[in-house]
């Protein structure tokens, strides 16, 4: 399996002439990196003008590997070529390198780069990445994987203090300023041309100029020029080393990649409209860092999000008055992690009266508001507090939990509740308290443990009796301050005490199934659809004048599908579903006649568009003629073998994987005037669809505060 790595972006407050000659100074052998043991040049190239060098080195490495390891393998050093170009017009600099020992069993990919800060001129950023792939090793795989990897991302968090330090050495010898390369006035065959670099290096100027402490570089805002750059080559899928410490937390080098790269993933499939950093982490973090479960749970989440148009929740969700009274619940200051801090009294709660005045949508719909509300408070917390909270932790009371708690559909009730928060809201709880837990607390318990995640689980303390106010207790969270007065503290709490729902208010069956609170939870502007192979689902859009735009957006929440957009001047009918043919069921609609001929009785508009599981798709087309459009998915199906050409294996098991799946997408689409269109031709903008809350400020942290990234 091939290991990959991606770093973030790291800023030096420096001219990258003055970084270039910190850089020479690690070579030939460098004290600060022990594994690095010595280099010899290879070869060698320069540009007549000196504006190019192009340096070829081979570099020996002391590996800390076991030594039965090193004796088995035969060797005690490893090998290394680096090739490093210098453009000293363009202020960049290229470091490839590979490994040469072992070539044949382990393959090692590193590039780097050095380039000028795209907002300032006078520093310099620096970018890596990294790719591992053992074939064989003696049956040490595993053992050598592991080395590697610790071995590389240790070198990685010495990388930028080696820098640092011959910056730092530069500067005690007088060397404050190199000017930048200029092309030569005059050719000079006879005599070498030397770089400004060299001779600085070895005499330096009398005079010294003050140079700023290497800082975070982001604390600079993103201009407007910048933010609506549509340079195509720089796209807005990296992240700043100092920005993720600060707005995220401390992560490892491999869960920096892996944030860089589920990120720059959704970049392209996402076509931008990407959720903000922290929530992208919170899924990898509760699959542990796996990119691969990590997207498909993040791209059923927003997926879910837009159908249900969860991201303008707090927006629309208005809880009834009697809700408000009677749901003992709300928000109390910050615990001693100054995450925020809500409190549910759950034993004064009467789950039966809620649910059968307000029904299970409608409860459901008010929990996801407090979720919304508690990743927005932790958003404001990490600005006020200065560092990430990503987090908040709930208080829970259960005095007064009794058996009519335990009402099946009220449990009913919670389970789903449970269901849907633990899909969409990973790593968003810190912490959960839970006080006075009476005798049938367990028996609640292990109905609903089942369908808690390990992860979350391993954050509830669980306190019963009255054991929960001294050390060890609400104490060591919470400040003694803010404990609430029903608890035995000091702080008033304004949580409403609930109690029992009058029965008055509740709804007979047929009055919650019309209630409006139902429909505002399952009313959709999007619709779903099965895909099988020989039967593609298509829509038909009537054009009356030519000149509209028609727009679409669409997810593929399974399987690879093909998407074309055909016109027609005849109207077509949904064709009736033959004996023999397979069961697509009600969401599955076929237009195209049998015995239409493409060219003849329609035509294609757009090229077809292949697209990938997890990926959103926006776009639009410009009528150019009245009639009747059809808008087609149909599976994407592996080119078929042709007879003299034996088929691969992966074609193989992909033809039987595509075969004995169903595809699934979810769609959206709006003909709008082309006057009214406010959109292009890759993008979809709808009054409608698409992401809100979720993507509007999208990196916004990110934009604001690591401003080097969005341009490059």
């Amino acid at each position: 399996m091939v290991q990959k790595y991606q770093s973030p972006v790291r800023v030096y407050k420096y001219p990258f002439e003055m970084v270039m000659a910190a850089y020479e100074k690690r070579f030939p052998t460098c004290p600060l990196i022990p594994v690095f043991l010595g280099s010899e040049i290879l070869s060698e190239f320069k540009s007549e003008d000196g504006s190019l060098h192009i340096l070829e080195r081979s570099c020996k490495l002391n590996v800390d590997a076991p030594r039965l390891l090193k004796k088995i393998a035969g060797v005690e050093y490893v090998f290394f070529i680096q090739k490093n170009t210098l453009n000293w017009k363009d202020r960049t600099l290229l470091i490839e390198a590979h490994n040469e020992t072992f070539g044949s069993r382990i393959t090692v990919n590193e590039t780097c780069c050095y380039s000028v800060h795209p907002e300032n001129e006078d520093w310099t950023c620096f970018e890596q990445s990294a790719s591992l792939d053992i074939k064989s090793f003696f049956g040490f795989e595993n053992t050598v994987e592991k080395i590697a990897m610790k071995q590389y991302t240790a070198n990685i968090k010495r990388g930028k203090e080696v820098i640092e330090y011959y910056l730092n050495e530069l500067i005690a010898e007088g060397i404050t300023h190199i000017p930048r390369w200029s092309p030569p006035e005059k050719k000079v065959v006879e005599k070498p041309i030397v770089h400004p670099v060299l001779s600085f290096l070895t005499s330096a100027p009398e005079s010294h100029m003050e140079l700023e402490d290497v800082v975070h570089s982001g604390a600079k805002e993103t201009n407007s020029n910048l933010c609506s750059s549509s340079e195509p080559t720089t796209p807005d899928d990296k992240l700043d080393a100092d920005y993720i410490e600060r707005y995220l937390g401390q992560l490892t080098p491999m869960q920096e990649s892996c944030l860089i790269q589920l990120r720059q993933w959704l970049q392209e499939t996402h076509k931008g409209k990407i959720p903000k950093d922290e929530h992208i982490l919170r899924f990898l973090k509760a699959r542990d860092f796996n990119i691969d479960k990590a997207r498909e749970m993040l791209c059923q989440s927003l997926t879910w999000r837009k159908q249900y148009q969860v991201d303008y929740i707090l927006e629309t969700w208005r809880p009834p008055a009697f809700l408000e009274e009677y749901y003992a619940g709300g928000w109390h200051f910050q615990d001693r992690d100054r995450r925020p801090l809500y409190i549910l009294r759950l034993g004064q709660m009467d789950t039966k009266g809620l649910v059968k005045a307000l029904g299970e949508e409608a409860l459901l719909r008010h929990v996801l508001s407090i979720n919304e509300e508690g990743q927005k408070r932790c958003e404001e917390n990490t600005k006020i507090f200065g560092r990430p909270i990503t987090s908040w932790t709930c208080l829970v009371d259960l005095e007064g939990l009794n058996m009519r708690h335990l009402w099946r559909p009220g449990v009913k009730a919670l389970l789903r509740i449970i269901e849907v928060v633990e899909a969409n809201y990973p790593e968003t709880l810190g912490r959960l308290l839970i006080v006075r837990a009476p005798r049938v607390f367990p028996v609640l318990w292990t109905l609903v443990s089942p369908f808690i995640n390990e992860n979350t689980r391993q954050k509830f303390l669980i306190y019963s009796g009255n054991n929960y106010q001294g050390a060890g207790g609400l104490i060591d969270y919470i400040d003694k301050e803010i404990i609430p007065d029903f608890l035995g503290g000091d702080c008033m709490c304004y949580v409403p005490e609930g109690g029992l729902v009058p029965k008055s208010l509740y709804q007979t069956e047929e009055e919650l199934e019309n209630s409006d609170n139902i429909k505002l939870w399952t009313e959709t502007i999007y619709q779903s659809a099965n895909i099988f192979k020989g039967a593609p689902h298509e829509i038909v859009i009537e054009i009356l004048e030519g000149s509209s735009v028609i727009t679409w957006d669409f997810d593929i929440l399974k399987g690879d599908v093909v998407f074309n957009i055909f016109h027609s001047k005849r109207s077509p009918q949904a064709a009736r579903k033959e004996p023999s043919a397979p069961l697509v069921g009600g969401n599955n609609v076929q237009l195209i006649e049998r015995s239409w001929v493409l060219g003849v009785d329609y035509s294609m508009v757009e090229s077809p568009l292949t697209c990938r599981e997890g990926e959103s798709i926006q776009g639009s087309h410009i009528t150019r003629w009245p009639g009747f459009y059809i808008l087609q998915w149909k599976m994407n199906s592996p080119p078929s073998c042709s007879a003299t050409t034996l088929p691969r294996v992966d074609d193989v098991l992909a033809t039987l994987q595509v075969s004995s799946h169903k595809c699934k997408v979810m769609y959206y689409t709006e003909v709008l005037a082309s006057e009214d269109f406010r959109g292009s031709m890759t993008s979809l903008e709808s009054c409608h669809s698409g992401f809100s809350q979720l993507s509007a400020g999208t990196t916004s942290s990110s934009q604001s505060q690591s401003s080097s990234l969005i341009s490059r």
